[in-house]
């Protein structure tokens, strides 16, 4: 009779290891593309011979890859709802134009001269979201002739090139956050009070997430993917934090302002998508339209305001390369549509939308960087670059295709 028993503890440990797989099964496409960028910076850091991580390495690549974070932050959004955005790039040398203009040749001061840049920006996403929402023009042909519209206009405006001399709008993109807490050891303070918020505040997350999905009536993911999760986390976020704190001169170090600009961007759109009504309302459209106007969503809004915030984002990424470069040219911009929408793609955005998340095309922009990065330390040729990042794109792509068979 003791024979036919079933240890309570034997099926309890079965019923535990095979929820913690379906867990993993449920974001293996998340983790998965996470794994990937960590495969990919340490194949890089192997083949840089370590310089690749080197805290102003790391910097030089938050600061050199900001364009692509801004502008894939708005065209993740828009991919969702079902668009595409081709404008973007152009969009950033039109828009950087008028600023550089503004500031050298009508004497503007440079934060007035932001200012007017970001109203021109949104002033555009109105435009191009008239004729998205209004006049029904699918978004893939009103930005096609945005990018040559917007790409004439920038080389009638710009001719050659317009040298930026403001020292302080170029250090948007060169400087630091003050070192207000001074330097404990060779450690910017301020970088490290900020680290260890970070970590405290992803642990919060995490444990309240757990508490919503239980008061619900959900069951929530096992606690120990929780602790695997926040101890990962926490030590990539002390890693990072240690690369800033290092990063720097005998002048200024820690915290870079194009930085705080892209984390405080990623954390603002992050929760408009997933905490708002209007998120849930880009989210629905792009599952299935038909369902979200029966419903009762206003989908000629909700396409409006996302074409709206694409040109504000945009002329934000505008303003950041331009601080950078410090010269506006007609020609600033090339292809940095295609560099949003690959992050996008590969950060697990659906190609038919609905699917999509900004952490995601972050973790897709840094994929891009990094092997831009690696590639350019190696000395590698730009059309070589080019190459393996198309080549990234597509299996990104057929990944995603590929899966979806699978689940149907």
């Amino acid at each position: 009779m003791s024979s036919t028993v079933v240890s309570p503890t034997k099926k309890t440990d079965k019923e535990s290891k095979g929820t913690i797989v379906s867990a993993i099964a449920n974001n293996a496409r998340q983790y998965g593309i996470v794994a990937a960028l960590v495969v990919i910076i340490v194949v890089f850091e192997i083949l840089t011979k370590g310089v690749l991580l080197k805290p102003n390495s790391f910097v030089s690549l938050i600061q050199q890859n900001a364009y692509v974070i801004i502008l894939a932050i708005g065209m993740v959004m828009v991919i969702i709802a079902t668009h595409i955005d081709l404008s973007v790039g152009s969009l950033v040398a039109f828009i950087g134009g008028i600023c550089a203009l503004l500031m050298e040749r009508q004497g503007m001061n440079w934060m007035l001269a932001i200012v007017v840049s970001l109203i021109v920006g949104l002033i555009v996403g109105c435009w191009q979201g008239f004729w998205v929402a209004i006049v029904g023009i699918p978004g893939f042909i009103t930005t096609l002739a945005g990018m040559l519209m917007f790409r004439g206009l920038a080389t009638v405006i710009v001719g050659e090139s317009v040298p930026i001399t403001s020292d302080a709008f170029r250090g948007i993109a060169r400087n630091y956050l003050p070192n207000i807490l001074g330097f404990w050891g060779p450690f910017d303070g301020l970088s490290i009070l900020v680290g260890v918020i970070c970590i405290v505040a992803y642990v919060y997350s995490q444990l309240a997430k757990r508490k919503r999905t239980e008061k619900v009536g959900l069951v929530p993911e096992p606690m120990i993917m929780t602790v695997i999760k926040c101890v990962l986390i926490s030590a990539v976020i002390a890693f990072v934090t240690y690369l800033i704190a290092s990063s720097g001169n005998e002048n200024q170090g820690g915290i870079p302002i194009m930085l705080v600009i892209v984390g405080v961007l990623v954390l603002v759109y992050n929760f408009i998508l997933t905490r708002t009504v209007f998120g849930r309302h880009v989210y629905a459209v792009g599952g299935n339209r038909k369902a979200a106007i029966l419903s009762g969503i206003n989908t000629k809004r909700v396409d409006f305001i996302l074409f709206v915030h694409m040109g504000f984002l945009s002329a934000v990424a505008a303003i950041c390369m331009l601080s950078r470069l410090a010269s506006a040219t007609a020609q600033t911009g090339m292809e940095f549509e295609m560099d949003a929408i690959a992050a996008c793609f590969i950060g697990g955005t659906a190609v038919a939308g609905g699917v999509g998340t900004i952490p995601g095309a972050v973790v897709g922009a840094f994929v891009m960087g990094v092997i831009n990065q690696g590639l350019s330390i190696m000395g590698v040729d730009t059309a070589v670059v080019k190459t393996i990042k198309g080549l990234v794109l597509l299996l990104a792509v057929a990944v995603d295709i590929m899966s979806k068979r699978k689940k149907s």
